[in-house]
Parts: structure tokens; sequence; C-alpha cells
């Protein structure tokens, strides 16, 4: 399997050493793409493995890759998903609180159904979408996800600073948002992607309800997710490690696009 990965950061470092050791078979690193400018983290990347460091679309397309893992920005899922599926090349998408806008999701659906390219948002640093999914068969009357993560994991954050809260004070948990996952999700776009992914496994995110805190006594991303249906009542709690280089991101999200990869390309699958 030819993969190209899209962002040079924690994630695309961790896929590169993985596939260097033989864990995910015969994957091979093709090309690693990026902005074509000083502070593109890819480009030294790229160097240091002695991979091709691409940075546009046309490049990507022409070098024909079976898969290319998406782990930069809702800004690269906007400008290189639909060029990759309209050319038959499969896509995972780690940024999928971009897909909140019904539109592009939309188009890249559309696309992947024309050409049969995988279209593959991972579960990230949540579960249980299986049983979230067979809840909504016999039908479902509420989801609700809670995302509570250290402080220092919500600085940076256009959204948070217009709230004037001083994250290094907090001694108690605070509620920075609560309401439908369609108007929370894209306020915070690299911290609660796994409630763009939860949305649109099950009932959708007009109807999923989100809760984002700052919890200065924590010292994991937390997720708990409740859902209540038809079929009975479903509480999970996740208690990620961060990664180590970007407190907005667990670990498990960080092995879940690996898990998705070795998924890409098999007939066998259990669970989801």
């Amino acid at each position: 399997m030819r993969v190209a990965l899209l962002g040079g950061g924690t994630i695309a470092r961790l896929f590169l050493e993985h596939i260097k050791r033989g864990d995910l078979g015969a994957a091979e690193v093709v090309a690693i793409v990026g902005r074509n400018n000083g502070s593109a983290r890819g480009k030294p990347l790229a160097d240091e493995f002695g991979i091709p460091y691409l940075t546009s679309v046309a490049e990507l397309v022409k070098l024909k890759p079976d898969v290319v893992v998406e782990a930069a920005s809702h800004d690269a899922v906007r400008e290189y998903g639909g060029a990759l599926l309209d050319a038959g090349i499969a896509m995972i998408v780690l940024s999928g609180g971009v897909l909140a806008d019904d539109k592009l999701r939309n188009e890249l659906e559309a696309a992947a159904l024309k050409t049969n390219a995988l279209l593959y948002v991972p579960s990230g640093g949540i579960g249980g979408l299986d049983a979230l999914k067979a809840a909504c068969i016999a039908g479902v009357d509420e989801v609700e996800i809670i995302v509570s993560k250290p402080s220092a994991a919500w600085r940076g954050i256009k959204y948070v600073e217009a709230l004037k809260i001083d994250l290094a004070a907090l001694r108690v948990p605070t509620v920075l948002f609560e309401g439908a996952a369609r108007e929370g999700v894209p306020h915070f776009p690299a911290n609660v992607n796994i409630a763009a992914v939860l949305s649109m496994a099950g009932i959708g995110f007009d109807r999923t309800r989100l809760k984002v805190v700052a919890d200065p006594t924590i010292i994991h991303n937390t997720h708990q997710i409740t859902v209540r249906g038809k079929t009975g009542n479903i509480t999970i709690k996740f208690e990620n490690v961060p990664a180590p280089e970007n407190p907005k991101t667990a670990w498990l999200a960080c092995y879940s696009a690996l898990a998705a990869l070795k998924l890409a390309k098999s007939p066998i699958r259990y669970g989801t």
C-alpha cells in the first residue's frame, strides 16, 4: 500500500516510525504533503526520512498513492479532499470536524460514491461507534458527549480567547461551550473532532449535544459519551493520555489513524 501523509506533525512522525519498523506490513510512505513556506513542518520530516515533499494538489494526484492520510487541518481537507476522491484515491480524514459543513461533506461523499474511493473518518480518541450505529437503527433519543481537557489544551483558540477566561488562573472545571455539536464543533477545530465523528456516526450534528470543559484538576483528555434509545442506555468514558507534542490531541487518536490505515485495504474486520 502506497501511502501519502498530508501534514508533518506528531501523527505523520508516528506513521513513519511504525511503517519503518514494519508494523503496518507492506505499507510505504511515498510522500509528505505540506505548505510551500518557511513554516512547513513536513519538509524537515521528509528530509529526515528521505521521502519526497510535495506542496500541491496536482503533484499529489499525479503521484497516485493508494491512500492519503490527512493529519493537518480543516483547510487541508477543503483543499485536497475533493480532488483526491475525484481521482479515485482513498482518504483517511482525521480533521473530521470540518465535515460539520454539510455542503463540503455532501461533495466529498458524492465524489467517494462516484469513484468508489474510500472516505474514512476514524473514531479518534473515542470508541463505541459500532454500538451507537446499531442503536440508531432501532432508534436513539439522545446522544451527548462531554469533552474535558486540562486548561492548557484550550490555549490559542479564538473562541476561548473571546470568552475572556484566564485559563492559567482556573481552579475548578469551567464550561467553555454547551449546545448542539453543529454550533460547537467549528469553535474548536483542533480539539473536538471526535464530536463530529460521533455526530456523523449517530443522529447528526443538530441533535448531538456537546459540552466542552476546561478542567485544571485533570491530567487526561477525558471524553464521556451518553446514548439513550430503544435498545437501552450506553455510557462510555475515555481518559486519554495527551500526545507528547500536542496536548490538544489524545494519543489514542493518533493510534486510531494507524488502525484506520490497517483496515483500509483489509477484507477482515472485527467491530468497526
